[in-house]
This record gives C-alpha cells, sequence and structure tokens, in this order.
C-alpha cells in the first residue's frame, strides 16, 4: 500500500522524536483570538531543542508535508492557523522557554523562541535592565511570535520596533540546516543578514528558535500623562512640542478617541476613568528619564506650555506606580472592550504621521457611503500606526453587516494607500492580508519577495499560503 505523503511523514516523526514532542491538538490551537479565522487542524509538534525542530523541518522537507508555526497564539491576521487544505504539521514553540543567558555588562540577554515576552521583561528588571518592546498581549505571547510578525507595540517610537532589538538568531531553515546567528556583536558586516530576513517573515522562510535580544538602561523615573486634546492635529503638534523639549525621554504617545471609553463603559472590562466626562479626544503620554531630570516634572512643564497653546485643554499625570498603571489600564483594554463589541471589519494601519489627521477626517466620509457605524480609532501616534476599526451602530451586530466587511476592508486600505501607507503596520499579513498585499504591495517587491521563498523553501512547506499565495 502507497503512503499519503502525510502519513509518510508522521511515522517518520514518530520514530525520530520523543513522545513528549506529541500534543493534543485542543481547541486552542484551532481559532485565533477575534474567531474570524479557524484551522484545520494537523499533527501538534512541541520540540524542546532547536535540533528536534530541525529533524522535523528535515522529514517534512522530504515529504513535502506543511509546517504551521504557532507562538502564543495570539496574532489576529491568521498566520498561525493551519490552512485548509493537505493535513500540515503545526510546531508549537512552548516548550523552548529556556533564558539562556544574560549578560548586563553586554546590555544583550539569549532566549528561546518559546519565551513569553512578560517573563523576559522581567528578567530584563531583575538584572536592572530593560527589554522595551511592549505589547497589551505580553502575558501570552511568545517572542518567537513577535519576531516572526516584528511586533510594534506601544514604544516603538523611542525604542524601534523587534527588528531593531535584535542582535543575532538562531534558525532552522526548510531544510533542516540550523543556522547559528546567536551572535551579540554591535557591528558584523559580514554578507547577506539573515537575521533581518528571518524576522517579520511570518515562518515562511525558517524557524526561529533563538534570539539575542537588545537590553537598554532602565530609566531612573517614569511617568504618564493622560491629556485632553482639541483633535488629531492639535495631538501632533504636541508631540512636536515634547520631541523638542523631551526628546527621546519620550517612549510612547498613544491617541484614543471617546468611542474606546465609551466602550469600555458599555462592556468593560471596569477600568478607572480620569475623567468625568471623557473628552472627544485623548493622548497618553510615556516619559522615562534618567539623570537629574525628574518625569514628572517634565510632564508637567509640557502641560503647561501646551495649555497656554490651546493644545491641551485638561489632563491628570500620574503621581505613583499605580496610577500610571492605571492609566496604561485604560489603553490596554481598549483592544478587549472591541472584541466584546464586535467589529464588522479592523484595520492595522499606518500611514505617514503628518497624514494622519486628513486621514481620520476623510474616512468616515467614505464609510458613510456604506452605511452608519461607530468607529474606534486609536493607535500609536508617534509612529503613525492606527488601529481603525468599523462597528455596527447600537442594535445591530456585526453578523448583520458580513456582506459588507469586504467593501469597509477595501474602502479603509484604498485610502491608505492613497495617502502612501500600509494596510498591514505591526501585525503581519498571515493569512488574512494576502490578498491585500496583492493588491497594493510594489510589484517589484512582490518579484523579490517571491524569487527569496523559491530560493530558501523550493518545496513550499513554511506555513503555507501565509503572506504570499500559493502559486
Amino acid at each position: 500500500m502507497t503512503l499519503h505523503p502525510f502519513d509518510t511523514a508522521e511515522a517518520a516523526l514518530r520514530a525520530a522524536l520523543p513522545p513528549a514532542c506529541f500534543r493534543e491538538l485542543t481547541p486552542a490551537y484551532l481559532e485565533e483570538p477575534r474567531g474570524r479565522y479557524a484551522s484545520a487542524g494537523g499533527l501538534l509538534i512541541a520540540p524542546a531543542t532547536t535540533d528536534e525542530v530541525a529533524t522535523v523541518l528535515r522529514i517534512c522537507n522530504d515529504a513535502r508535508v506543511g509546517v504551521v508555526p504557532y507562538g502564543g497564539g495570539t496574532g489576529l491576521v491568521g498566520g498561525q492557523m493551519a490552512p485548509d487544505g493537505p493535513m500540515p504539521v503545526i510546531l508549537s514553540m512552548e516548550r523552548m522557554t529556556a533564558i539562556r543567558h544574560i549578560d548586563p555588562d553586554g546590555f544583550n540577554m539569549v532566549v528561546e523562541a518559546g519565551v513569553i515576552l512578560e517573563a523576559i521583561q522581567k528578567a530584563a528588571a531583575d538584572a536592572d535592565r530593560l527589554f522595551p518592546l511592549s505589547l497589551a498581549s505580553q502575558g501570552s505571547a511568545r517572542i518567537g511570535g513577535n519576531l516572526a510578525t516584528n511586533a510594534g507595540g506601544v514604544n516603538v517610537l523611542r525604542y524601534g520596533n523587534t527588528r531593531d532589538l535584535v542582535l543575532g538568531i538562531e534558525a532552522v531553515l526548510p531544510d533542516g540546516t540550523i543556522h547559528h546567528g546567536l551572535s551579540a556583536l554591535r557591528k558584523n558586516n559580514t554578507g547577506y543578514d539573515l537575521r533581518h530576513l528571518l524576522i517579520g517573515s511570518e515562518g515562511t522562510l525558517g524557524i526561529i528558535t533563538a534570539a539575542t535580544l537588545k537590553l537598554v538602561s532602565r530609566p531612573s523615573s517614569q511617568a504618564t500623562a493622560l491629556l485632553a486634546v482639541p483633535g488629531p492635529k492639535a495631538a501632533l503638534e504636541l508631540l512636536s512640542l515634547g520631541r523638542k523639549h523631551l526628546g527621546e525621554a519620550i517612549s510612547a504617545f498613544e491617541l484614543m478617541h471617546r468611542m474606546g471609553l465609551d466602550f469600555l463603559a458599555e462592556v468593560g472590562p471596569d477600568v478607572r476613568a480620569p475623567f468625568e466626562t471623557p473628552p472627544e479626544w485623548m493622548v497618553l503620554i510615556d516619559v522615562g528619564t534618567s539623570g537629574t531630570l525628574v518625569a514628572q516634572d517634565a510632564l508637567e512643564a509640557l502641560f503647561a506650555e501646551a495649555f497656554d497653546g490651546g493644545l491641551v485643554s485638561d489632563g491628570v499625570i500620574s503621581q505613583s506606580e499605580t496610577q500610571r498603571a492605571e492609566f496604561w489600564a485604560i489603553r490596554e483594554q481598549i483592544p478587549e472592550a472591541n472584541r466584546r463589541i464586535g467589529s464588522v471589519s479592523s484595520h492595522d494601519i499606518s500611514v505617514p504621521i503628518a497624514a494622519i489627521p486628513g486621514f481620520i477626517a476623510e474616512a468616515p466620509g467614505r464609510l458613510a457611503e456604506l452605511g452608519d457605524w461607530r468607529i474606534n480609532c486609536f493607535g500609536h501616534l508617534g509612529d503613525g500606526n492606527l488601529h481603525y476599526n468599523v462597528f455596527p451602530v447600537h442594535g445591530k451586530s456585526r453578523s448583520d453587516h458580513d456582506n459588507l466587511r469586504p467593501a469597509i476592508k477595501a474602502c479603509v486600505h484604498d485610502l491608505v494607500h492613497e495617502m502612501g501607507g500600509s494596510i498591514s503596520a505591526e501585525h503581519g499579513v498571515g493569512r488574512t492580508k494576502v490578498a491585500d498585499l496583492e493588491r497594493y504591495g510594489d510589484p517589484g517587491k512582490l518579484v523579490a519577495m517571491r524569487a527569496i521563498k523559491a530560493a530558501l523553501d523550493p518545496m513550499g512547506i513554511m506555513n503555507p499560503g501565509a503572506v504570499l499565495p500559493e502559486r
């Protein structure tokens, strides 16, 4: 009897790997957080070592069986969900959770791909250092997924995306070859940089198994302000004023619309709102200083000048770490409130920072041609990244508008494209935005991406159907 390639691969995998590598495929692996994309299933394997990852890829490559990498399962574009079609191997990094080394003097640490982001932050803090990548999902997101998607988060303004926080990587290529690239060098100009190629590739070119991460000094003082502004244009002017006076001390600069607070009041989670009457627009500014400059004093001086200039009308500045955490809780719980309301269409977009007020002013009118909506616009103003989410009006549910979802997405993305922006700012392409990349992507870039994919993964086993369509 001739075995199907998957059966052949499964038999070889079970013979080559310890029994502990094979896990039960529970519902948690089969649906992304918003319930928009469901997995067709597969064989769940959780290696404990890089050599075991290499074994999986070598066997799957020989049998031409797809491999779908799985980190913390927090991705929002379906990249971690097994596609329809031939049964794949789902490769979970959940057992590769070692923090291999911390070098406080060298300002770096080596971690395996399965380590939870929050655990990395804590380990850095215990060494009196800071790993500045910060996301709302940091309590469950694994660093391998952050690397695979080049995650952004709230501190991009000061510290950059995940790619900017990595010195070296260890990775397994599709044929099972191990790339031993865990260098801590700050300068290493020896040919093609596989680190930057694999970071952000969403597991379509190989599996990152470990990384050498950059650490930075911990600020001597930190404070957060939540300020009411007249609108997005004033928020941009406030950002310019803040950078003029505080420079790189501004870690985060978040824009929030009143709709986010309305959603929190409507469905929770419960948060402590500092304004008795929520303003139409707010910014959340996080400042970390060193030396003699005190973060609270710096924010108070900024508020005074901005108030005199008409850029802010009200505000509160944290007086303790507890209060600072309360301000951040408002921002970090907005996505959960969005999930509970249920968006018709959610968008992770970026436009040139100067174009943000124009985008925010133009988009509602275009969407009104498709119907009546509630819009929750918030995001990382300092780096041009907005989460622009369209919701049904009261009394309607998102299922009432399923037929309009493609038109709404096209409306938003068309405007983003017109303004020279990106239809994926920080969440990646995954499977849900493959057609969008084809529609809006630069043709020359797409040609190069396909050539790279064909060169590194000629059998097409790595996360099939993600980022680039199968051909």
